[in-house]
């Protein structure tokens, strides 16, 4: 690494944006271009994405970056790469995609999920992936294609995820991370793959679609010609395999950092609630939901609860007051109202109504998997306002994280938060005191490709180990602790055993609804398209952008 080699680049491929992030090798943010991503929501209840397409996205963010910073190419330590997790992106002879991306919202694997949990090798998959099984995943997916349509199987050579498809078009390398093969196809306790696990999923005849397993920290690959000529990089540039989305944010965000004992949640279209704990303090639940996921550092893993839909029911709201405005002739905009947040909350009752924030058309996949389950208010009466209803939003996003710790052992005794609804004051005080810990925010504008950008840090020696690098790029840009309010605390103590009451008499409910809308045959209701680029997050991603 030459003295003008200054930077390293983070690319983080979102659901709805792709970003290219430039870092100095002290992890101070230098520039950000993002391009906006492309998937089509079906009525069959596909989601799709074209893998040409993000490709040339994601170079075109590199170029974008480029034309931001003085001669980025030269000055380029490394790069490193995370995107969107589970999925299942199918790639062919000459390293060309056999079809569009099956996306982590692609409910099509429904069918297959329900057979596979009545598997008897079931309970041991997920003692070893330490990963509940749902429609998001890979496994799942794969084994839906298998007993649907194993053409797309037949005609490929590599199962990959988004970061791996963009790591092979960076590199020409096949390979996939520690973290993405061990909760879907492996044990997090060794990061490789299982035989018992692919056997779970009746995939063993598949098995040689699964990539080399690379370590992004140990490990690169150079920036291949090709690469080079459609990014404006140098090839040659060594390139890192980051580890998928959820943990690289919660690394960049600081999940493992300080020595306190921290949890992390990422407040955006999906809700996640990570931990971070040594893997053999792992704790399993009985219903075998959650994620297990490994952190780039060795011996520590984090363990994950993810709600389907955190920040898309209050982008539903917000819509519903939308539509009803623009009815009358009085037109606002998305960020109007989102203004308005606040004052909304600040003229509501706290704890006055219950809401389950199962919005999705996919169900919910923690801290319980049911692909029927699906949003309600309880307790309305007519003395409820717009004001109420929006406040048992926001409540339910905070009792649903409780919802999710609580099944992983302890509440956490500090919460760190990122996403940009994490910048909502209200949202923030809700959240502390449904987890009755106080909140801590980062700094980090772009943490997940902070995360990938630290493991190429550690690559190419600009740090010996990842918690030095944490020492420099983490701790110091975690805010002051924001205690909780102790009568919120009261208030959401008491209300959360009847919220988890309520989701559990629904489930006949649920699955009733369930059965009517097959017999009616309707259709799914297509969510939006960059459904992230909504609410503060994405004000704040395209305003930094």
């Amino acid at each position: 690494m030459t003295e003008s080699r200054d930077i390293l680049i983070g690319i983080d491929a979102g659901t709805s944006v792709i970003k290219a992030v430039a870092f100095d090798l002290g992890g101070r943010q230098i520039a950000v271009a993002s391009v906006l991503n492309h998937y089509t929501i079906g009525r069959d209840g596909s989601a799709r994405q074209s893998l040409a397409q993000t490709w040339d996205d994601c170079a075109r963010a590199l170029r974008d970056l480029g034309a931001k910073v003085d001669g980025l190419a030269r000055r380029t330590a490394a790069l490193a790469v995370t995107a969107q997790g589970d999925g299942t992106w199918l790639v062919g002879a000459g390293n060309r995609p056999v079809t569009d991306a099956w996306l982590w919202l692609d409910a099509r694997a429904a069918p297959s999920v329900r057979r596979l949990v009545r598997s008897p090798l079931e309970r041991q998959r997920f003692e070893r992936t330490g990963t509940g099984l749902n429609t998001c995943q890979q496994g799942a997916q794969m084994a839906h294609m298998d007993a649907t349509s194993p053409e797309l199987l037949d005609g490929a050579q590599v199962a990959l995820h988004c970061k791996d498809w963009l790591y092979l078009n960076l590199t020409g390398v096949r390979a996939t991370d520690p973290s993405e093969a061990s909760f879907t196809f492996g044990d997090f306790r060794t990061r490789a793959y299982d035989d018992t696990v692919i056997e779970s999923l009746g995939l063993t005849h598949r098995r040689s679609l699964l990539p080399e397993i690379v370590e992004g920290t140990q490990t690169t690959h150079p920036l291949s010609e090709e690469a080079a000529s459609a990014t404006g990089l140098l090839a040659g540039t060594p390139v890192s395999l980051g580890y998928v989305d959820m943990v690289m944010t919660a690394l960049g965000a600081g999940v493992h950092a300080g020595g306190a004992p921290a949890a992390c949640s990422t407040v955006g279209s999906t809700g996640v609630h990570t931990r971070a704990v040594p893997a053999t303090d792992v704790m399993l639940n009985a219903e075998g939901t959650g994620y297990v996921i490994a952190l780039p550092i060795p011996g520590i893993v984090t363990q994950v609860q993810t709600n389907m839909a955190a920040t898309l029911n209050i982008d539903w709201a917000l819509r519903m007051a939308g539509d009803l405005l623009a009815e009358m002739g009085c037109e606002t905009s998305h960020a109007d109202l989102v203004g308005r947040i606040e004052g909304w909350m600040e003229r509501s009752q706290p704890g006055a109504l219950l809401y389950h924030p199962y919005i999705s058309d996919t169900g919910e996949r923690g801290p319980f998997v049911n692909a029927d389950a699906r949003a309600d208010f309880i307790g309305l009466s007519a003395n409820h306002r717009f004001p109420d209803l929006l406040r048992a939003v926001v409540e339910g996003l905070g009792l649903a994280a409780r919802d999710c710790y609580a099944a992983m052992g302890e509440l956490p005794g500090e919460l760190r938060l990122t996403g940009g609804a994490a910048r909502s004051k209200a949202l923030r005080a809700v959240l502390s005191a449904c987890v009755e810990a106080p909140v801590r925010v980062s700094a980090r504008e772009e943490a997940g490709a902070a995360g990938a950008a630290m493991m190429a840090a550690v690559a190419v020696g600009a740090y010996p180990t990842m918690d030095a690098c944490i020492a420099e790029w983490v701790t110091p840009l975690l805010g002051e602790a924001e205690a909780p309010n102790a009568d919120l605390v009261r208030t959401y103590r008491g209300l959360f055993p009847a919220y988890a009451e309520a989701r559990r008499a629904l489930v006949p409910v649920w699955s009733q609804l369930a059965r009517e809308r097959e017999a009616a045959s309707l259709p799914v209701q297509a969510e939006p398209e960059h459904t992230e680029q909504t609410l503060l997050a994405a004000i704040s991603a395209e305003r930094s952008a």
